[in-house]
């Protein structure tokens, strides 16, 4: 595929979905069913309004079932399923419409909560609508009227899952077929939100009523010493904590505990909701400004604007004795900008810790999260 898009000045190769390949291969395998001979190539309309055409690999035909692949291409992205073929079967079937189901290395749902129901093969809705238009597309074209059974399978699949978040949100035995535009942007945010709602929609699908936030890892190793049960309720939300939030207001949640380290957080209490360095830093910044106004001189602020690291800023804050204060200044400005940004609408606990000195604030509100939250385990 040979369209590109330019992200922080780079120009990136754009690829194609799982979910284009699958519909790409069921277009072709139902073509192949009815016409009794191969095709070579196919072509498909994106959502994204990009046309693809695509080489047809592995045709095979008998006189009850086509089959064939489509190779996965994500351009630049750096997709574990970059690579793969991505297979579907078509037989004819006494049941109208387009029945749609997965096979090898397709991930099937065991929990609640996620797009698809549980049981049902994890081929997402748009994937599911771009598989039965280009079925029907072609059987319209064909002059059949009868049923079509599409099986879409992933060889290799089941091993390449356990490096996704498929395990984490319950899906079991394979990938999932993605993909809301059929074309993959290298280094999409769009994606890893759509992740981080999805893992929140799935932990309050459980009947739950408060969620556990970490921007990663640091933040479930730290929770792990107040209750490693915790872990199972976290949801990660890398730098798009804005996005988690919303997510937690849209779906019922009645309470978070946020938890992390003083490098992240620190800039929630000045109204960053994504974290990356790209978009927003200002640690130092809201450090020094927090420390100036309980009397920190000018010389303490200087040495705070340099400080390459939050902890070594948490370590002349301690040294100066201001250390207690700036943190409950801070909390108090990490509760406003979460109120505001949840319409005052969630409940709110906060953890702040560091690599060096361990716990280094709580908000009014976080042992009581807490026990709601071991309330819940229990």
């Amino acid at each position: 595929m040979q369209e590109y898009v330019f992200k922080n000045n780079k120009k990136l190769r754009m690829g194609y979905t799982t979910g284009s390949c699958a519909a790409a291969a069921a277009r072709a395998a139902a073509r192949m069913l009815l016409c009794g001979k191969p095709v070579s190539e196919v072509s498909l309309m994106t959502p994204k309004g990009i046309r693809l055409t695509l080489e047809v690999l592995d045709a095979r035909i008998s006189p009850k079932e086509a089959s064939c692949a489509i190779r996965k291409d994500a351009g630049d992205d750096p997709d574990v399923t970059d690579g793969l073929k991505v297979y579907a079967s078509v037989r004819r079937s006494a049941e109208p419409g387009v029945q749609i189901n997965g096979g090898e290395g397709v991930g099937r749902v065991t929990r609640a909560g996620l797009e698809q129901p549980v049981g049902a093969a994890a081929i997402n809705k748009v994937p599911r609508q771009m598989i039965r238009e280009g079925v029907e597309e072609v059987c319209r074209e064909l002059g059949y009227e009868g049923g079509m059974s599409v099986r879409i399978s992933i060889p290799g699949g089941e091993a390449l899952a356990e490096k996704t978040f498929n395990p984490r949100l319950g899906i079991v035995g394979g990938l999932s077929v993605l993909g809301t535009s059929g074309i993959v942007e290298p280094m999409s945010e769009e994606a890893l939100i759509e992740t981080i709602r999805i893992d929140v929609k799935m932990q309050l699908a459980q009947g739950r009523k408060y969620l556990v936030l970490v921007p990663g890892n640091y933040g479930l190793d730290y929770l792990n010493d107040y209750h490693p049960e915790l872990l199972r309720r976290s949801v990660k939300y890398s730098n798009f904590l804005g996005e988690a939030v919303d997510a937690a207001v849209e779906y019922g949640a009645e309470g978070i505990l946020l938890a992390g380290h003083i490098g992240k957080l620190v800039k929630l209490a000045g109204g960053i909701m994504n974290t990356h360095s790209r978009n927003a830093d200002s640690r130092m910044e809201i450090l020094t400004a927090h420390a100036a106004v309980l009397g920190a001189d000018q010389k303490t602020a200087a040495a705070l604007m340099d400080c390459i690291t939050t902890d070594e800023a948490v370590e002349i804050l301690e040294a100066k004795g201001l250390l207690e204060g700036v943190m409950e200044r801070l909390l108090k400005r990490m509760e406003f900008y979460l109120d505001h940004r949840s319409g005052h609408s969630l409940e709110r606990g906060i953890l702040v810790f560091s690599q060096k000195t361990g716990t280094l604030g709580k908000s009014s509100d976080a042992d009581r999260i807490l026990e709601c939250l071991k309330k819940e385990i229990e």
